[in-house]
């Protein structure tokens, strides 16, 4: 039976590979990003590179696509300790990831205003779309709630001995670190590929009954 044809292996794998995937294409995108780079005032980067910022924001796009099969893997995870909590967190992590995914198309418009018009005015153009209380609160709030849903679902997979107590630690700082060039990214994307990458692995070295509830876990995690 081919991988497709097998719903447990298959889906054990996905959501493994894009658990150790993910991080990796997060950090490519923070580094495509001409304004991260630079640092400081970044009024007019954007204008100037906008194939850099295309490849940026598209890597950056997928980097949050990616979290979505291993969030519901990790969900799927949660079985016997902190069942409803795991459903509320990764609904949260769910959510929120998809609209920091939308958030991107937000570099492709500053790209273009920035080069169209004069950079100040193209910028605070942007910048008043993005105040608007729908893009805040339809968009930017969710996203970082969903940053919050997605250490809360770690939480839940450390409970359940899933995955060490560290992980989702790492994750989180990793994420939320990476944007601060250089420093940051090297340490950031350190962490969260170790957070994630932990998580991901195990459910690669998973049995597919392990994966499915038919078998217990051949490996305990300590607290």
């Amino acid at each position: 039976m081919s991988v497709l044809a097998d719903a447990r292996a298959f889906r054990r794998t996905a959501a493994g590979l894009c658990l150790v995937a993910a991080p990796l294409v997060y950090v490519a995108g923070v580094v495509a990003d001409p304004a991260l780079r630079q640092g400081g005032d970044g009024v007019g980067v954007y204008g100037r590179h906008p194939e850099q910022v295309s490849v940026s924001a598209s890597l950056l796009h997928w980097s949050w696509v990616l979290l979505v099969p291993g969030i519901i893997g990790m969900i799927h995870l949660i079985r016997h300790k902190g069942v409803v909590f795991g459903h509320v967190a990764g609904g949260l992590a769910l959510l929120g990831v998809v609209n920091f995914s939308a958030l991107m198309l937000g570099d492709f418009f500053y790209a273009r205003l920035e080069g169209a018009l004069p950079p100040e005015q193209g910028a605070r153009i942007g910048d008043e779309a993005f105040a608007d209380p729908g893009a805040t609160f339809g968009f930017q709030v969710p996203g970082f709630a969903g940053l919050l849903g997605l250490f809360l679902l770690g939480l839940a997979l450390a409970y359940s001995r899933r995955t060490p107590w560290w992980a989702p630690f790492a994750m989180l700082a990793g994420i939320l670190g990476a944007p601060i060039y250089p420093v940051g990214t090297i340490v950031g994307g350190l962490l969260y590929l170790a957070g994630s990458g932990v998580i991901g692995l195990r459910m690669l070295r998973m049995t597919d009954d392990e994966w499915a509830g038919d078998a217990p876990a051949s490996v305990a995690v300590g607290a």
